[in-house]
């Protein structure tokens, strides 16, 4: 499962930094920032969800007010928004 990070879309409402660890405030920009993320595309961030993580991705995607977050599976299937 991997999930990408349209960081140019993110509004810094921070849920997503509530339901999961991998996601960080960055209060001077009023964003979230995606450890340990991979910037594919100029604010588009990319990473693998470790298995113990999924439930808290997919949480995270699906609290996201602007779905700036979406998760595929292991096929590259969009599961989430």
């Amino acid at each position: 499962m991997r999930v990408e990070f349209d960081r140019e879309t993110c509004i810094g409402m921070f849920q997503c930094v509530a339901e999961w660890d991998a996601f960080e405030r960055d209060e001077d920009e009023g964003k979230a920032d995606l450890a340990d993320s991979e910037e594919r595309e100029p604010d588009l961030f990319v990473r693998e969800v470790p298995e113990d993580a999924e439930f808290d991705a997919k949480f995270a995607a699906r609290t996201c007010p602007v779905d700036a977050i979406v998760i595929y599976d292991d096929d590259g299937e969009q599961l989430i928004p």
